[in-house]
């Protein structure tokens, strides 16, 4: 409880880590407030089918909040009329700060009468498109900030954020985020693309640090590196130079 997980990737698509924590969280009975920047609701529930959750249902039950960001930037965009006493937590857009979709976040998670949910989640698909839509990245980052009050220390709850790298990228203002997000994680899960190109036996591979310098000064962070697998219904994961096209 109380962690930030920071999910990275550079040079492959780390998006299968953000189904796995969504499906997760929501068999463990958490309740889950999903910002999703990067797709459609029918596109995450059909993943989540997949392995054996339902996303509709979980909404329906109140388990999940679900944020599609597509839909709310082409409404305030476009000009859809807003509900009263609703307004969009997209509001940066037109404003220049993410308040609104801190208050989103926090609304979302705040416990109520009769909850029997084992914690709050947040969890964020991804956090590179904030600044593609026009957020500054001090903006960005106070917000996670924010949330990090909010959910892991007042809730007691979890954040995972997913976000895009590229380290030969001239993107100078995402790089900016990622270093900084490394910084305050607690748990890094960095996929890669590996360096000699596609082989349909290894997608890639997954570096797992554990942030112990965070806890405690003069720790060295442990770091694990293995290879992986992306199959219809799971991920399979093996040391380096044990896989199928080695063996």
């Amino acid at each position: 409880q109380g962690k930030f997980t920071l999910l990275r990737d550079t040079r492959t698509d780390g998006s299968f880590l953000v189904h796995h924590f969504l499906s997760f969280y929501l068999r463990a009975g958490c309740k889950v407030c999903f910002v999703a920047l990067l797709q459609s609701f029918s596109h995450y529930n059909i993943v989540a089918q997949k392995l054996g959750v339902s996303l509709a249902a979980a909404k329906e039950r109140g388990q999940l909040v679900f944020l599609e960001g597509l839909k709310s930037c082409l409404d305030l965009l476009f000009g859809e009329e807003e509900q009263p006493g609703q307004p969009s937590p997209l509001q940066f857009l037109s404003t220049s700060d993410l308040r609104a979709l801190f208050d989103f976040v926090r609304v979302s998670l705040a416990p109520s009468a009769g909850d029997s949910w084992k914690g709050p989640v947040l969890l964020v698909d991804d956090l590179s498109v904030l600044l593609s839509l026009g957020a500054a990245p001090v903006a960005v980052l106070d917000f996670i900030h924010y949330c990090r009050m909010s959910v892991c220390c007042q809730l007691k709850g979890n954040i995972v954020v997913l976000v895009h790298s590229n380290e030969d990228s001239e993107d100078e203002e995402n790089e900016l985020l990622v270093n900084a997000l490394c910084h305050h994680s607690d748990l890094i899960l960095w996929a890669e693309g590996l360096a000699t190109g596609f082989c349909k036996d290894v997608h890639g591979q997954i570096k797992i640090i554990k942030r112990l310098s965070l806890r405690q000064a003069g720790e060295q962070d442990l770091v694990q590196i293995y290879q992986y697998k992306i199959q219809d219904r799971n991920v399979t994961f093996f040391a380096r130079g044990l896989s199928a096209a080695v063996l």
